[in-house]
C-alpha cells in the first residue's frame, strides 16, 4: 500500500470526543470518526493555507462547486449542475434546514428503524413527530418492508421521507430498484425525501453505491441530497458539507432557513480541505476503502472462532458493523455497559438507534489500526467468552 493506515496516531490529549471523552485505557469503538491521518493532499493544502496567516471570512469560490460537481460525474456517474449546490457545515445541520424548508410544525417525518440517532433529535427539534418504519432482517442482512413503508407514506400528515444511503448503522448500501420502489412510494402520497449520503465514498468490494438522484429524473425532482466528504476523508472537524437540490423553489427555501439558522458560512480549511480530497484524494480513499474492508475480514474471522454465538451481520457500506447478539443473554445496553466498565472497550448499544430495532444489537466502529482493532476486540472475546461455554470448540482470546 502506498499509504500507511497501520501508523498509530496518538490522539488522547487532543479534544478528542472519540478518545478524551471515555477515561484513560478504554479503547473506544464507538462515535463514527477514524484514527487515521486524512490524504496527505489535504494536509499540505491546509499546511500551505496556515503559512497564510490571515483567516478572515471566507468566500466560497468556484473551484469549489467544480470540484463536486467532477467528482460525482466520475466516480458515480451523477451529474450536478452547481446551481443545485447549497454548502453548510455539516450533515446535521443541512438536515435539519431541509426539514424546516419542507414541514410544517406537528407533520409527521418518516424514519427507517434502527436509524442513526440524529435523525430523532433534528425531526422534533423542527416541532415535527418521529414515524418509524422497521427494516427487516432477512438472512446476514436488512431489506426495506415495503408494505409496511406504504402504509405509513399514506397518513396524510407524513409529509417527508428520510432516507440514509447507504445505511447506518445496518450497513446497507441501497440498490437502485429499491431507490426508484421508495420513490414511486413517495410520489404517489406526496412525500418529499431527505437523503444523507454522508457514507457514499466508504463502500466494501462488490457493492455499488448510486446517489438517490441519479436514479431518474423523478428521483432528483423528489429529493433534497446532504453528503460531506467528511466522514470518509475524516475531517468531520473542518466542518464542511453540502446540500444538493435540483428544486429551484424548493432551494430558496432550504437557503432561507441555512441563513435563520446562521449556518450558511463556513470556514476556509472546510472549503480546502473538500477540493483537495475531490481533486487529488481518491487514490488514498480507495486504499482506505480496502484497509476498511480486511479490518472487517478480521473482525468477521474474530468473531466465528471465539464469539460464535454473536452473528455479524453483512458490511456493504460504512465502517460500523452491526452485530446481532441475540444468542446471549444481555440485552445490547447490558453487553455495552460490560464491555465499558469490564474490559474498557466503548461500544454503541444498539439502543441508540431504536429502543426496539436495536434491543439486541451493539454498532462497532473498525475504523481504526489493525492493531488496535484486534486488541479490542480481544478485550470484548475475553469478557463475553463466558456466555460462549456450552460450545467447546471455541475458547477465550488471551
Amino acid at each position: 500500500m502506498k499509504y500507511d493506515f497501520d501508523k498509530q496516531i496518538e490522539r488522547r490529549g487532543t479534544n478528542s470526543y472519540k478518545w478524551d471523552l471515555p477515561e484513560e485505557g478504554v479503547i473506544p469503538m464507538w462515535v463514527a470518526d477514524m484514527d487515521f491521518e486524512t490524504a496527505p493532499c489535504i494536509i499540505e493544502a491546509l499546511k500551505k493555507r496556515v503559512e497564510h496567516g490571515v483567516f478572515g471570512y471566507t468566500l466560497v469560490p468556484d473551484s469549489y462547486y467544480e470540484a463536486i460537481t467532477n467528482w460525482f460525474k466520475r466516480r458515480h456517474n451523477w451529474e450536478i449542475d452547481r446551481s443545485w449546490i447549497l454548502y453548510t457545515s455539516g450533515v446535521v445541520p443541512a438536515l435539519t434546514a431541509s426539514l424546516q424548508a419542507l414541514t410544517m410544525q406537528g407533520e409527521k417525518v418518516l424514519i427507517q428503524t434502527p436509524a442513526y440517532n440524529c435523525f430523532f433529535t433534528s425531526i422534533k427539534n423542527c416541532g415535527c413527530e418521529v414515524t418509524e418504519t422497521a427494516l427487516k432482517r432477512e438472512g446476514n442482512s436488512f431489506v426495506m418492508d415495503f408494505d409496511d413503508f406504504e402504509r405509513k407514506c399514506a397518513d396524510p400528515k407524513v409529509t417527508v421521507f428520510v432516507l440514509c444511503n447507504p445505511h447506518n448503522p445496518s450497513g446497507r448500501v441501497w440498490k437502485k430498484e429499491e431507490l426508484l420502489r421508495i420513490n414511486s412510494i413517495c410520489e404517489r402520497n406526496g412525500v418529499k425525501i431527505i437523503s444523507d449520503e454522508i457514507h457514499c465514498e466508504l463502500i466494501m468490494p462488490e457493492y455499488t453505491f448510486t446517489p438517490f438522484a441519479s436514479v431518474s429524473d423523478e428521483c432528483r425532482d423528489n429529493s433534497i441530497i446532504l453528503n460531506s466528504p467528511s466522514k470518509s476523508f475524516n475531517i468531520a472537524g473542518l466542518q464542511i458539507a453540502n446540500i444538493i437540490c435540483s428544486n429551484q423553489p424548493l432551494r430558496r427555501r432550504i437557503d432561507r432557513a441555512l441563513n435563520i439558522n446562521e449556518v450558511c458560512d463556513v470556514n476556509p480549511f472546510g472549503v480546502i480541505a473538500l477540493q483537495e480530497a475531490y481533486n487529488n484524494g481518491e487514490d488514498w480513499l480507495n486504499e482506505l476503502n480496502q484497509y476498511l474492508y480486511d479490518n472487517y475480514k478480521a473482525l468477521k474471522d474474530f468473531f466465528t472462532e471465539y464469539l460464535p454465538k454473536l452473528e455479524v451481520i453483512r458490511l456493504e457500506g460504512t465502517y460500523l458493523v452491526w452485530i446481532d447478539i441475540s444468542r446471549i443473554e444481555l440485552t445490547a445496553d447490558e453487553a455495552a455497559k460490560k464491555l465499558l466498565d469490564n474490559a474498557k472497550v466503548k461500544i454503541n448499544s444498539g439502543t441508540m438507534y431504536g429502543r426496539k430495532e436495536g434491543f439486541c444489537y451493539l454498532r462497532i466502529n473498525i475504523a481504526c489500526t489493525r492493531a488496535n482493532l484486534m486488541e479490542g476486540l480481544k478485550r470484548m472475546g475475553r469478557e463475553l467468552c463466558v456466555y460462549m461455554e456450552d460450545d467447546d470448540e471455541h475458547g477465550c482470546p488471551m
